[in-house]
């Protein structure tokens, strides 16, 4: 290689590097309405797999759960349709359809292409809700290739499509109605998930966690895909009276019990409404499910960190007060206290603090004190 080579490609690199150091306004991005979601959808739902198509549902079926919070609805259908798309419905008062004053058109597309819009901020429409953030239903229009929503209020049937979350009809009435409701039907996009075939069972399980959480709610859920000779679609119907009672029965099943009853705690400290059930068992391994407004919290949070240790303070001053720990020559630890414990432990927060749209960490720190504080179980 000679000199002149040599030159022309130093020429070459510092002109690149010159190139790449620009940085002007036409390099800014302005995303517009939902496209934000639709670019990074695992910012919002988690991740793009089976997880995050699952999720999708979850988020739907949480606002009809929180129209059951505020007394409005006790009865919420999903059906997996045919050809896999999902449609929810519940018996509650309807998504608003009237014309929002600011955004200049109806409410029901407000909710369904602006994020961080919802009902969940108006402390007066909801006292308790999972979906905080108003993103949950936006995301799942953003992310789906069909969405229709079908709205029962004021003795109309209103309805409105969207395609990739932009609306593709105007708001119009289709009949007359004798009750109210919202439907939320929805396909998700394939050039989104990585799968688009939901799981039977993942949806029956959210479903049964939902029943036991709020007694005296039904949740039906229906397959389309799986029918029977006489052409009968395969069906769950989930309903609980007893809550976390029946909750804690469910996951020990099978299991040798060491009480013969479920320790059952249902109260309300500085607003915040907790409801415990546990049990012990002959297993060694320590089993608690804990839950915010609904919402599993797999990864626990100042809630979970609070009741264990209450539990420990709780049963250690029993045994100290008993004379029960005199003659033993070890220490107990905190684990020793929750050997063969099956609980589950939910939480009604009015303002969560949780890591992430999808929800798997509550942060509040003052929902550790009220939660810690010893109290008397029935």
């Amino acid at each position: 290689m000679n000199i002149d080579e040599i030159n022309n490609i130093s020429d070459e690199q510092e002109n690149s590097q010159s190139e790449s150091k620009k940085y002007q306004a036409d390099n800014i991005q302005v995303l517009e309405g939902l496209e934000a979601v639709r670019k990074r959808p695992s910012m919002y739902i988690g991740d793009t797999s089976v997880r995050g198509l699952h999720h999708l549902v979850y988020e739907v079926v949480d606002n009809s759960i929180d129209e059951a919070l505020a007394g409005y609805a006790n009865k919420i259908f999903v059906t997996i349709e045919a050809d896999n798309s999902i449609r929810v419905e519940d018996n509650g008062r309807g998504i608003p359809v009237d014309m929002h004053e600011k955004m200049h058109k109806p409410a029901l597309e407000v909710v369904l292409t602006v994020l961080h819009a919802g009902g969940k901020f108006d402390k007066g429409s909801y006292k308790v809700s999972g979906g905080l953030h108003g993103v949950g239903v936006s995301c799942v229009n953003a992310l789906s290739d069909y969405l229709r929503a079908e709205i029962h209020r004021d003795g109309k049937i209103y309805m409105q499509e969207y395609a990739y979350g932009k609306p593709t009809s105007e708001l119009k009435v289709i009949g007359e109605t004798d009750h109210t409701g919202t439907t939320i039907i929805f396909h998700p996009d394939a050039t989104i998930f990585s799968e688009t075939v939901y799981d039977y069972n993942t949806l029956a399980n959210r479903l049964r966690d939902l029943a036991f959480l709020n007694a005296g709610i039904t949740l039906t859920l229906t397959d389309l895909r799986d029918l029977d000779e006489e052409g009968n679609p395969h069906q769950d119907v989930f309903h609980s009276d007893e809550g976390l009672k029946e909750f804690v029965k469910y996951i020990d099943a099978g299991k040798e019990p060491l009480i013969e009853d479920i320790i059952h705690l249902n109260t309300e400290r500085n607003g915040v409404p907790i409801e415990v059930a546990l049990t012990y068992n002959t297993d060694f391994n320590e089993n608690i499910y804990s839950y915010v407004n609904n919402i599993n919290t797999i990864e626990g949070g100042t809630h979970l960190t609070g009741f264990r240790r209450g539990l420990t303070l709780t049963l250690k001053k029993y045994a100290d007060d008993n004379h029960m720990l005199d003659k033993l020559k070890i220490e107990l630890s905190k684990e020793d206290f929750r050997d063969g414990l099956t609980a589950v432990i939910s939480v009604k927060v009015a303002e969560p603090q949780f890591e992430g749209q999808t929800k798997t960490k509550l942060g509040n720190n003052e929902v550790m004190g009220v939660v810690q504080t010893p109290s008397r179980l029935r």
